[in-house]
């Protein structure tokens, strides 16, 4: 069904269209100089010394368990609240994913003192993933991979320019993962980044992202190289200058429109501090970030409580998600048994709500009216 105000709304306008025509008239769009342009945008915005463009999200969770060295049968901590993504990357390399729970609904993320009791000999690394664009409690974290010798990987992919404590989200831990998806903050439809302070994680990303070849089309086309050998096994994985060229023009906009969200959130917040029975997930927070994202919790309900007012929301016109079913639940990992006790109630109650700049204070205000009265109606 159409709705009247849908989940999200892709910012894009002639800047993007321009630049993939720009793109195919400059007769180059593969992975070339859109693609460069584009890291180096990550490499200032982010103040971190590499970037990896890719061609999504999944492949730079996939290399960054690579480049931190995850074997077959290592362990890797990660949260079950999330997309399937983060935790499909620690099974790519054969290593086994061990969930975590999290904080609870007010905080949404992994919660730091379950990390702690989950670890044994066989973990390798922490799996972080950045809520909404909300930042876990990294402090904690990294002093319990210090204290283990332990890799963080970042998915960041909800948070391009949140901020924990000063630093931007994915440059805290090891590596850094964001996505381009179609409804996020960058949109390009497909598309990925990965970050890092270490050059030798970078290099060998760069390496596995094209086939484990030496030198790349660009390169050679550009007179720096004639020829490539091949030292690794490695895999199709980058980003194309057409999608490069659309991130290019997101990134500018970037940060206004983050201001925007942070006004919409603002409104949101006022609003739904009024009914009974909503908890808002960060709701303390007061660090820039990206609302991505605006998921609340339902109190003293059930998952077909939820699902019953969603019906409601879409009745009344306005598009809802859920942010997202527990990946220990699904079939593939069920051999990975946990008690999560905090995710379950949260995949069970949680509802996704309309999130974007252009979001009015009559969009906000109906929402929330609707809302209301689809739980206490």
């Amino acid at each position: 069904m159409e709705y009247n105000i849908p989940l999200f709304q892709l910012n894009f306008g002639e800047e993007e269209i321009k630049a993939v025509v720009d793109t195919i008239r400059s007769k180059w769009i593969s992975t070339g100089p859109k693609c460069d342009e584009l890291e180096k945008q990550f490499i200032d915005m982010l103040q971190v010394n590499f970037a990896v463009s890719l061609s999504n999200c999944t492949d730079a969770l996939h290399l960054a368990c690579i480049v931190c060295g995850i074997q077959p049968d290592d362990e890797v901590i990660c949260p079950s609240l999330t997309f399937a993504a983060s935790v499909n990357c620690i099974k790519y390399v054969g290593a086994k994913p061990v969930f975590c729970d999290i904080v609870g609904p007010e905080h949404i993320n992994i919660n730091p003192a379950e990390i702690e009791k989950l670890i044994t000999k066989k973990t390798k690394a922490i799996v972080v993933v950045h809520m909404a664009g909300f930042p876990a409690r990294m402090d904690e974290i990294m002093a319990i991979a210090k204290k283990h010798n332990l890799k963080v990987i970042e998915d960041a992919c909800h948070g391009p320019l949140s901020e924990y404590k000063g630093k931007k989200l994915g440059t805290i831990g090891d590596v850094g993962c964001f996505s381009f998806f179609s409804n996020k903050n960058i949109s390009t439809g497909e598309g990925g980044m990965l970050i890092t302070n270490n050059e030798e994680m970078a290099n060998k990303a760069r390496l596995l992202r094209s086939h484990g070849m030496t030198t790349m089309s660009y390169q050679r086309a550009g007179g720096h190289a004639t020829s490539y050998d091949i030292v690794e096994l490695g895999y199709n994985f980058r980003l194309d200058d057409i999608r490069a060229s659309i991130a290019v023009e997101q990134m500018k906009k970037l940060q206004k429109d983050l201001e925007k969200r942070i006004l919409v959130r603002e409104r949101y917040i006022e609003q739904l501090s009024k009914i009974d029975g909503v908890i808002v997930p960060f709701a303390d927070n007061n660090e820039f970030v990206s609302n991505y994202i605006m998921p609340i919790v339902l109190t003293n309900s059930t998952n077909e409580i939820r699902d019953l007012i969603r019906e409601k929301m879409h009745a009344a016109g306005i598009q809802t998600s859920v942010h997202y079913p527990a990946i220990h639940n699904f079939s593939i990992y069920k051999e990975y048994y946990a008690v999560l006790p905090q995710t379950e109630y949260v995949t069970n109650n949680e509802i996704t709500i309309p999130m974007y700049a252009v979001l009015s204070n009559s969009q906000i205000d109906f929402i929330v009216e609707t809302l209301n009265n689809a739980i206490n109606g």
